[in-house]
């Protein structure tokens, strides 16, 4: 295991058996000895426990259900963020804690828990079935060291959102692809706005890597590297024009009076409210008829291009499902997974909470492209999609790469070199974030 890895994950174990109340934070559910018990944990979702609305809680119902008291799954439920998620699993999981049997992880998460030695391996006779029909880019994000270390849950992608009467106005065609450059010289003439995510948190990564993505780089250019070995494709021209993209969008005003303290939700405020343009999650589509916005004046496009006739590289997000290596029967546990990923099941889900399938046959079915006009893009979206990086350090490269590029007015042609040097010395342990 890498040195600053190692230094982690005892840190987060040391957190989890310091005094009596980190000790009870860290500690499993109780199931009352029931050996059929398995506890997953998930994140928050907006099935909750509504019996109208398929989420993972009522995923879990539903598959204890099937199993023919073969297992039963109980649930707990994750912090929001992705961030305290991570951190949350991280001092179960390096306590070695019991309790914790599935849990649903960020794709990112996928290759420290897996360097870590926190996962087991999906058994060899599932792992063809738990991949079946998947976009390529969410099971390849399953993936460490040439090992299937989780399985797709669903999977997530970004389109462009826009109003159709103000891409009129500014006279862009948005049948057919457009570029960033174009969207800012749009926004710009019609003294509108383009929504994104440029506050310091993970969803300005999310934008920086799409960015580099869909200009054909790589932030980490050999992924599973140790940290001496680590190479960065930041200080590239790939890396020089996302940045220049995002100072462009700061300087000018289109990315609106607050950019860099936007996230989701704000940039989605920001569109609801007149806004020209916005990059954002196929939620937006049912968000906005509650924010009061008339649905037939808004469109929706494949993510920009950043360099024209280049096609673009959408953010990929979603959730994977991993068992605990400390769980005392993964066999059951894979076998909950295996009916909660089903096609069926995905189907049920992505109908309950909008949250899109990995499965690409969920999208076939008449009932998904009723319920969701933006079911054919995200699908083309998805099989683009660009991920981030798979990393065993992705949390300091992550966090040490939005605080480079913050705020997002400052960003310029040197800031991709600053970030990979400060990146660098991070993961080596001579720099603190």
């Amino acid at each position: 295991m890498p040195r600053r890895r190692t230094r982690s994950v005892a840190l987060v174990a040391a957190v989890c058996v310091a005094g009596g109340s980190s000790l009870a934070a860290c500690a499993g559910n109780d199931t009352s000895g029931d050996a059929r018990a398995l506890t997953w944990y998930i994140n928050p979702d907006s099935g909750g426990n509504d019996p109208s609305k398929t989420g993972q809680a009522n995923l879990a119902k539903k598959c204890t259900d099937a199993s023919g008291g073969k297992y039963r799954i109980v649930t707990q439920v994750l912090p929001n963020s992705a961030s305290d998620q991570r951190q949350q699993l991280l001092r179960r999981l390096a306590a070695g804690d019991e309790g914790v049997d599935i849990m649903s992880m960020d794709p990112v998460f996928v290759a420290e828990f897996a360097e870590a030695g926190f996962l087991t391996e999906v058994p060899k006779d599932k792992q063809q079935a738990l991949q079946e029909d998947a976009v390529k880019p969410i099971v390849e994000s399953a993936m460490w060291k040439g090992k299937m270390v989780a399985a797709p849950m669903w999977a997530n992608t970004q389109v462009l959102w826009y109003r159709k009467s103000k891409a009129q106005e500014a006279g862009i065609d948005m049948s057919k692809p457009v570029t960033w450059d174009q969207l800012v010289e749009a926004a710009k003439k019609i003294d509108s706005t383009i929504g994104v995510q440029a506050k310091p948190y993970e969803g300005y990564t999310v934008w920086i890597n799409a960015l580099i993505e869909s200009g054909g780089g790589h932030i980490v250019q050999n992924e599973g590297a140790s940290a001496d070995e680590l190479k960065l494709g930041l200080d590239t021209p790939q890396g020089k024009k996302a940045a220049e993209i995002i100072g462009s969008i700061a300087r000018s005003g289109v990315g609106g009076p607050a950019m860099g303290s936007s996230d989701e939700t704000a940039a989605l405020d920001g569109f609801a409210g007149g806004g020209a343009f916005l990059v954002n999650w196929p939620y937006t589509w049912a968000a906005l008829p509650e924010k009061g916005t008339d649905l037939n004046d808004i469109g929706f496009a494949r993510y920009p291009q950043v360099e024209a006739g280049k096609q673009s590289r959408p953010p990929l997000g979603g959730i994977e499902l991993g068992v605990n290596a400390a769980s005392q029967n993964p066999a059951a546990a894979w076998e909950a997974i295996q009916c909660i990923t089903s096609e069926e099941n995905q189907k049920a889900y992505m109908l309950g909470t909008g949250n899109p399938a990995a499965r690409k046959k969920v999208y076939d079915d008449p009932e998904i492209q009723k319920e969701f006009p933006t079911a054919k893009l995200i699908r083309e979206s998805l099989d683009a999609g660009g991920a981030r990086p798979s990393s065993q350090y992705y949390g300091d490269i992550s966090t040490a790469l939005y605080k480079s590029f913050s705020p997002p007015e400052s960003v310029n042609d040197g800031t991709p070199a600053k970030a990979a040097d400060f990146i660098l010395k991070v993961i080596k342990g001579e720099a603190l974030l």
